[in-house]
């Protein structure tokens, strides 16, 4: 009876990540983006779950590995491209994309369909076990969560615009199946030999989460993506 009901907690755990995806996809639809910021981190909290506990259950599946990557691709797929999607409707255009403000909105779900292949590349990639190659999904949700929830004001007024937005997009998408290896933040040991690109990433992100507050996700990964550029060109 205790296997039987052990066997589905990492599965149940996962539903509670793909259930979290949807309500922060409400919330962005809804221009409610500390909402959905919130409902993207609370996903983010049950995705780390499941593999652990699935790994400490030895309750892996192949079910349990299909619905993570459709509850990923809802979490960190689907709701940050709602999350752009709504921007583009507040965002303003300059003169020479204005015709293109009834269509150009949906480009934003490029997030929610290179999400898709870099789930679907990250299943059959053996080269990621200890690291990643391309920007992580989680990674992305938050950068666009916390961008909207923090930086708001701005990416309303004149001094940005849609055609940044885009280009933005474009930019984020390509990362997420770009073959550029980036640093994992596990931890085989506490030294620092071989841990010292973790260690510099976590100092940093203290003064960051210090000083920017709700935005400090979006500036949090952004630094990931530039130590990964060069820890990867110094390899």
């Amino acid at each position: 009876m205790a296997n039987c009901i052990t066997r589905h907690i990492p599965n149940a755990v996962t539903c509670c990540n793909l259930f979290s995806g949807c309500i922060a996809t409400v919330m962005a639809y809804e221009m409610r983006y500390d909402m959905a910021l919130l409902f993207i981190v609370l996903a983010a909290v049950f995705d780390f779950f499941d593999g652990m506990l699935a790994r400490l259950l030895d309750a892996r599946s192949p079910i349990g590995k299909d619905i993570d990557s459709l509850a990923d691709d809802i979490s960190f797929g689907l709701a940050p491209a709602m999350i752009v999607f709504s921007l583009f409707k507040e965002t303003h255009y300059p003169a020479f994309i204005e015709d293109g403000s009834s269509w150009i909105p949906y480009t934003a779900f490029l997030i929610a369909v290179f999400s898709a292949l870099r789930l679907a590349k990250f299943n059959i990639d053996t080269r990621q076990t200890s690291s990643f190659i391309g920007m992580p999904t989680p990674a992305n949700a938050l950068f666009w969560a916390s961008l909207a929830a923090g930086a708001h004001p701005f990416l309303t007024s004149p001094a940005f615009n849609a055609a940044w937005l885009f280009v933005l997009v474009c930019v984020m998408s390509g990362l997420l199946v770009a073959e550029l290896p980036m640093f994992s933040l596990k931890f085989k040991n506490l030294s620092w030999s071989g841990n010292q690109t973790r260690y510099i990433f976590l100092l940093m992100c203290i003064p960051l989460l210090i000083t920017l507050g709700i935005s400090s996700f979006a500036a949090i990964i952004a630094w990931y993506l530039i130590l990964s550029v060069v820890t990867c060109r110094r390899a």
